[in-house]
């Protein structure tokens, strides 16, 4: 501050980190690190000047304040400043943190979920196995002399499945993870053999799957992990950074009409354990619940302190990053959508031809304009208002803005994902949950094979 700067930060953390990988029924890596560290970050208008530093000497720490500071120029009195320590709301609390789990419990977690993928069928032909965890303690404190910390712990396993039928000479896999901010008697309930089984399953299931049709199609969406589609294709466009520099689609629509009024799009950070929860944001605001589409309405935005700043606004809890490494950003945490009031059964019945969509793969969006591409790693056909064949080869395309607005149906039966998402933005990757219910969207575009 002594630069000039308006805002000075200082984001403190420390990380133990844990990483098991299982394939060929053998352990093929086990990993654990430790990693901390501090991020200073100055702000003057638009400009940030960041540094950080895992040496934590104080000359250390020194050189990344002076550096952090380069982005002003000048000179200015200023004293220490006092700060006070900020109530934590709790949405996550583990009673036994991750990293004084015995690495032989999360090895044998593996061990029983590839077990049991190899005995669901006799054509599973390879299994592959991941645990990865980490323990955090953050610490962010700043010169409007708030001072906030958490503890964080994090896991998620999962199972990819290759299944091979010897006779026709097909080729299948299949894909299912899960966790959270949660301990490791989690999985007492969402057991590794459960994933593993569902991993197995959906490889197995798309045997004999037939040519995806092509062009305009009535889609109808699984509930839950469907909700990246949700995130990807409308979630990134109503982060402030991209609203601030004009380059989202939804930039200037604030109360606007951009979905049919059946759709109501959340982001929620005080999701009891869920993996994009927050207790506070990486710049120590407390997490929030935030609609952002209401019945249709463009109703607001994610901010982390810089955007809302500059525009006028105030923080929602959305300043992200990955580590002491990285300046925070707008982000969102858990993103989906409202239930509505059709059932499940009505919404397939109500489709005379379609496709079903039971699980998505990867895909990729332009923020500008919206337009998406995604992959369908297991879908059905609809026909007569039931699921017939197994599909290969869907891929869904089409425009965030329009997809919303072909949506005629949501289901009651709102689920969240399991607890497998993470996020990339420029260069950084937050875990996120997302979720939808049952969902039915008019004339999207199949991209197939026939």
């Amino acid at each position: 501050m002594s630069r000039g700067a308006e805002f000075a930060e200082v984001y403190a953390e420390r990380v133990t980190s844990t990483a098991v990988s299982l394939d060929e029924g053998k352990i093929r890596s086990a990993q654990v690190s430790v990693q901390a560290g501090v991020g200073v970050r100055a702000i003057r208008g638009a400009q940030v000047g960041y540094a950080y530093s895992d040496d934590l000497e104080p000359a250390a720490l020194m050189r990344a304040a002076q550096a952090a500071a380069l982005i002003a120029d000048g000179h200015a009195e200023v004293a220490p400043v006092n700060v006070q320590r900020q109530h934590v709301p709790q949405y996550y609390f583990v009673m036994h943190p991750l990293a004084d789990v015995d690495l032989r419990k999360k090895v044998a977690l593996l061990q029983a979920g590839n077990q049991a993928a190899r005995g669901f069928d006799r054509r599973i032909a390879q299994v592959t196995g991941g645990w990865a965890d980490n323990s955090s303690s953050v610490l962010v404190a700043n010169t409007d002399g708030h001072c906030s910390e958490d503890v964080r712990d994090l896991c998620r396993m999962s199972f990819s499945v290759v299944a091979i039928d010897k006779k026709t000479g097909e080729r299948r896999t299949g894909f299912m993870g899960g966790g959270g901010r949660v301990g490791i008697a989690f999985y007492d309930d969402l057991s590794p053999e459960t994933l593993a089984r569902e991993a197995a399953r959906q490889a197995i299931a798309t045997f004999g799957a037939v040519d995806a049709p092509s062009g305009p199609q009535t889609v109808v969406l699984a509930p839950g992990w469907s909700g990246i589609l949700l995130h990807e294709a409308v979630g990134h466009g109503l982060e402030a950074d991209f609203i601030r520099k004009g380059t989202s689609l939804f930039a200037g629509r604030l109360g606007q009409k951009v979905a049919s009024d059946k759709v109501t799009v959340i982001d929620d950070g005080t999701v009891a354990n869920a993996r994009g929860s927050l207790n506070i944001d990486d710049e120590g605001r407390p997490g929030e619940r935030k609609v952002l589409i209401e019945n249709g309405i463009l109703k607001g935005f994610l901010y982390d302190r810089l955007n809302a700043k500059l525009m006028g606004q105030r923080s929602t809890g959305s300043g992200r990053r990955q580590s002491f490494r990285h300046a925070p950003m707008p982000r969102m945490t858990n993103t989906f959508l409202a239930p509505g009031e059709s059932t499940a059964d009505e919404i397939l019945g109500s489709v005379k031809r379609g496709l079903y969509c039971a699980h998505f793969g990867g895909g990729q969006v332009d923020i500008s304009n919206g337009n998406f591409v995604f992959e369908v790693a297991e879908a059905y056909l609809i026909e007569d208002g039931r699921k017939t064949a197994p599909v290969k080869g869907a891929t869904l395309i089409g425009n965030g803005a329009e997809a919303l607005r072909g949506v005629s149906m949501v289901g009651h039966d709102a689920a969240h994902d399991p607890g497998m998402g993470t996020c990339g933005k420029d260069g950084q990757s937050v875990p996120v949950g997302v979720g939808l219910p049952t969902l039915r969207i008019d004339n999207m575009t199949v991209g197939g094979t026939r």
